[in-house]
């Protein structure tokens, strides 16, 4: 007669689950058909809602209305793995599977984020981890074949005095800018970031010191690189258009393998650094990551390596440094050839000491 406050709860986590047309789970079990696919993920979800608590999942039901954008902890969950039909999945691959992606299928898809409490847990097998479904990003690197969805289009490195010609002036102050803050004129900084709208920049640049930063336009809580405060002059259609898709934006993090950027926005950002190549091709890449994804844009091994095998011929190419181009991208695939003619995009200038 009396439904409990638990029993909305769960009702109303599983009422939020993602569309379970576009899984395909189906496809991947001969024998399971598309309802004993759904009914083997509800029976999973409850049993994995039953090992919560009520706080637990209250707070789980404000993260996924929410979308990310409202920065939550930890949510603990018992580390053993569920029974999906004839598969065992653990618990935060089941919850990114219902909430975030349909077609998720193992573990290492995933990267935890730095914001997560586990990720400074690394090295520690506890009996419990977090799955808090926003705690994660799909993996998206060169190492690894990118989503069928996404692009990588070449660009000619050739053509990247005329790029580096159209911006000089960032080069030649970016070290010693007379328009950084004091606050931020202290040693002691990682990177700096360039926030640029076509061929000009905007803003000063912005001195990151903390190991993690975000950049956005617009998001509800948070500290970091707000790009909506930056002065308003007289823009294009273009660009305001493209701020408006910046939204919650990225997340840049200096990790121990190297520089990370989180795409939180509801649009794909596009990025392009030396250290994604190759040095024997002379052809950069320009990727394109999807919304909730990652990837690694800078390597400091790889950056050295392209230092020592640079030649007077190839061209100014700075290996510590990296480009975002927010919702617009650039190359031979694209009708914008230079990231120059992009209505917004980030530029990332890493701080390596001699």
């Amino acid at each position: 007669m009396f439904r409990s406050r638990r029993w909305g709860l769960v009702r109303r986590l599983w009422r939020q689950r993602c569309a379970l047309t576009q899984c395909g789970l189906s496809a991947r079990g001969q024998n399971e058909g598309p309802e004993e696919t759904l009914n083997a993920l509800k029976v999973s979800a409850h049993n994995l809602f039953k090992k919560l608590r009520d706080d637990e999942l209250e707070l789980l039901v404000r993260i996924l209305a929410s979308r990310g954008s409202w920065d939550a902890g930890c949510i603990w969950c018992p580390r053993a793995e569920l029974w999906v039909g004839k598969q065992t999945v653990p618990p935060h691959v089941l919850l990114c599977r219902l909430y975030r992606w349909p077609d998720l299928r193992h573990a290492w898809e995933l990267k935890r984020l730095c914001f997560c409490e586990a990720f400074w847990r690394r090295g520690t097998d506890g009996a419990s981890l977090c799955c808090n479904p926003y705690h994660y990003s799909r993996l998206c690197s060169p190492e690894t074949p990118p989503p069928s969805s996404s692009k990588a289009s070449t660009f000619d490195s050739s053509k990247l005095q005329i790029y580096e010609s159209s911006h000089s002036e960032l080069r030649h102050h970016h070290r010693n800018d007379t328009t950084i803050s004091r606050n931020t004129i202290n040693d002691g900084y990682w990177c700096k970031l360039a926030y640029w709208e076509h061929r000009a920049r905007v803003g000063c640049l912005y001195a990151v010191h903390e190991p993690s930063v975000q950049i956005f336009s617009d998001l509800p809580k948070g500290n970091g690189f707000c790009l909506g405060h930056l002065g308003i002059g007289a823009r294009s259609d273009a660009v305001r258009r493209t701020r408006g898709k910046i939204g919650q934006g990225l997340l840049l993090s200096q990790e121990q393998d190297g520089v990370w950027a989180y795409n939180r926005s509801e649009h794909p950002i596009f990025i392009n650094a030396p250290t994604l190549t190759s040095t024997s091709q002379r052809n950069l890449l320009v990727h394109k990551v999807l919304p909730g994804y990652s990837m690694k844009v800078f390597e400091a091994d790889r950056s050295t390596t392209h230092r020592s095998h640079s030649s007077p011929g190839d061209g100014p190419c700075d290996p510590d440094s990296a480009r975002i181009s927010f919702a617009k991208g650039w190359g031979p695939r694209y009708s914008r050839q230079f990231i120059t003619s992009c209505p917004c995009w980030l530029e990332i200038l890493l701080n390596r000491p001699g």
